[in-house]
């Protein structure tokens, strides 16, 4: 059984579809054991909650350094014994040390299709505000491993979704959602639990 433990900073959408995922059978040999937010008032904590899944808050604010926030993170993640740590929405950056210690075992979904639109700067609305002002026709979300850079590990998984005459930011980023990122990231899990990725 993979025991996952799943970081958000906001709403958690991606956790509610890696967690009806797993209660439909869609993604199966896979657990979530814990949900970290460095945002108290994340509403993936109370989507967490209501799983019966342990709900952490863990913010670099309440801590005198970035290095302490760090240690004290790696510890809380080391502690559950995780096989796989899945970035949801985190907007925190992950400690190199965090990295190292889980090669190719912590995986971010990402609102483009990498390497277009992703790097330092490139989150939420702003991915899909960049891609409307290029006036691309196409757009979709990657699953990617986590490296030392921003956005730059090794691609797992990618979907294409059709960008829209009309389209805004805010309807782009949910089609982009319910499309791409809420079948790519369950997929990525299951496959990684059953030994294909």
């Amino acid at each position: 059984m993979l025991k996952v433990g799943v970081l958000v900073s906001g709403g958690g959408t991606n956790l509610q579809a890696i967690l009806d995922a797993i209660d439909s059978g869609r993604i199966t040999n896979a657990e979530v054991r814990v949900v970290i937010s460095n945002n108290a008032g994340a509403y993936a904590l109370e989507r967490a909650r209501k799983h019966g899944i342990e709900a952490v808050c863990l913010s670099p604010k309440e801590f005198e350094t970035r290095e302490a926030f760090n240690e004290a993170l790696l510890e809380k993640i080391d502690s559950y014994g995780l096989d796989l740590i899945v970035l949801a929405g985190y907007l925190v950056t992950i400690p190199p040390a965090m990295i190292r210690r889980y090669p190719n075992r912590i995986i971010n979904i990402h609102p483009s299709l990498i390497p277009s639109f992703c790097g330092v700067g490139y989150y939420g609305l702003k991915v899909h505000e960049a891609a409307l002002a290029r006036g691309v026709k196409i757009t979709g979300a990657t699953v990617h491993y986590v490296d030392e850079g921003m956005d730059s590990g090794p691609i797992l998984l990618q979907k294409a979704v059709e960008v829209l005459p009309g389209d805004t930011p805010k309807v782009l980023q949910q089609r982009v959602m319910e499309q791409a990122e809420w079948v790519i990231l369950p997929q990525a899990i299951d496959a990684i639990a059953n030994g294909k990725l």
